[in-house]
């Protein structure tokens, strides 16, 4: 696998044609972008638009019809350690017998191996992890025994635990509460700060501005990624959301209001 003309070896991210299909029918077609280093990047699209299928298909989690993914132009398979993971809490099994603590420390797994034991410095980083993002006092409470916004930050806390590079997020921000979505929007904000790359799947359009410097706009196609001050306009909303015009134009007052606080 080598990469082609137009995609550079030291971008995080380097997608070239890559098409998905569920059932023969295509969900992501002929995506082909470079993300940058070092910024926080939304995925925004609609419901159906292919945005969770584009993280899996980076991570091999969903099989491709075609294309190439290459990380720091290498393979997913030989950059694994590079890279973090929050799923969607609707994937999640909630009921696993496991403590918030021990949910953290899988976070370290990929630095110490499955079979070696934990060690003090391990134990003492998925502790710093929790308190990063205000869940330390829970350290030791079933994970079935939280709310909805305290797992999320709890597998938030996990992927930091991980000391990766290259940080995916799957819709994070879905049905928190205020505390939660502060505790993240900090987190991201600290990963930035040190020069890590996360790319997060974002249904908000009223936030995309606030939370983020880069956005991939996508209905299947990528229809604009770059910038967020140069990409997220009304033109290209109304082209990736089509007809959905009371979202587009709160997204476009909030685009407009951002504009001239700027």
């Amino acid at each position: 696998m080598s990469l082609e003309v137009g995609h550079s070896a030291n971008s995080p991210v380097s997608i070239h044609d890559l098409t998905v299909a569920y059932h023969r029918k295509p969900v992501l077609w002929d995506v082909d972008l470079d993300i940058p280093e070092g910024k926080l990047v939304a995925i925004v699209g609609p419901n159906g638009a292919g945005k969770s299928t584009l993280i899996k298909a980076v991570l091999d989690i969903v099989p491709r019809a075609s294309g190439d993914v290459l990380l720091y132009g290498k393979p997913f398979k030989k950059q694994r350690k590079l890279v973090a993971y929050v799923p969607q809490r609707e994937s999640v099994d909630w009921d696993f017998p496991i403590d918030a603590l021990g949910v953290v420390l899988m976070g370290r797994y990929g630095k110490i191996g499955w079979c070696k034991p934990i060690t003090r410095k391990d134990r003492n980083l998925a502790i710093e992890a929790l308190e990063r993002v205000g869940m330390a006092e829970y350290a030791h409470r079933q994970i079935n025994q939280l709310s909805g916004g305290q797992q999320q930050r709890v597998f938030l806390a996990r992927a930091l635990a991980q000391d990766s590079t290259i940080y995916f997020m799957d819709e994070p921000f879905a049905s928190v509460d205020a505390a939660t979505e502060k505790a993240i929007v900090q987190v991201l904000a600290d990963l930035r700060s040190n020069g890590k790359t996360v790319i997060v799947v974002h249904h908000d359009l009223q936030t995309v501005t606030e939370y983020f410097d880069h956005v991939i706009m996508l209905n299947m196609r990528v229809v604009a990624h770059g910038p967020v001050e140069e990409v997220f306009t009304d033109e290209n909303l109304k082209k990736t959301y089509g007809g959905r015009l009371t979202l587009l134009s709160e997204a476009t007052d909030r685009l407009a209001k951002h504009k001239v606080v700027g």
